[in-house]
């Protein structure tokens, strides 16, 4: 196995400095032996430090909802363990939670299909969620929606794929409810949901 030296950057720390460059069969040959996982850009590999509790609960609680939803279907739900792949891009990336609904995409440890992905932000991961994943995931066909958990408050910015292939942006309020058409299955979220025994300041 190839001994791969990482930056770590919590989920993307801004600004890495640059390493050489490594193929994607050694990263994916190292993978299973690495200590931390490692997400894959383009040849350069980067190690992820862990999450807080408040974060795990948070990714935990969705995927607990999208598991609910997805039985007796073929869609399944993921979380942080599962790669989302996007082969153009040569972009390997660890999502919070992912729910894919199609069947051909059936590769055991990365997924490159996606009906829907959720990323919780930290203050180290905001802007390379909002910028760096947001340019990958919505070059994504599969992808209808991408939602932004903020940890700290009941904040979740939503972006819906629009039947004109475009992308609206709107933020699910206290009393909203988000319903995700991702066929043969449609469930909802609300922010109760979400932040379930999370302990985070109410907005006024």
């Amino acid at each position: 196995m190839l001994r791969v030296t990482t930056n770590t950057r919590d989920k993307h720390m801004g600004n890495p400095q640059a390493i050489e460059k490594i193929s994607i069969e050694d990263y994916l040959s190292g993978e299973p032996y690495a200590d931390l996982k490692q997400e894959y850009i383009d040849g350069q590999v980067y190690a992820m430090a862990g999450a807080s509790e408040r974060h795990n609960r948070i990714a935990l609680n969705i995927a607990v909802q999208l598991r609910n939803a997805t039985r007796g279907t073929p869609c399944g739900a993921f979380m942080s363990d599962m790669k989302f792949k996007h082969a153009d891009f040569n972009i390997f990336y660890y999502p919070d939670v992912m729910l894919v609904c199609d069947t051909s995409d059936n590769d055991a440890y990365a997924k490159q299909r996606p009906c829907l992905i959720v990323e919780v932000l930290s203050p180290s991961t905001a802007t390379i969620d909002r910028r760096e994943k947001w340019h990958t995931y919505r070059n994504t066909p599969s992808l209808r929606y991408y939602l932004l958990v903020n940890p700290d408050a009941p904040i979740v910015d939503i972006y819906s794929r629009t039947q004109d292939d475009g992308w609206l942006r709107s933020t699910l309020e206290r009393d909203d409810s988000f319903t995700i058409d991702c066929p043969p299955i449609k469930t909802t979220l609300t922010l109760d949901a979400i932040y379930e025994d999370v302990d985070i300041i109410p907005l006024a």
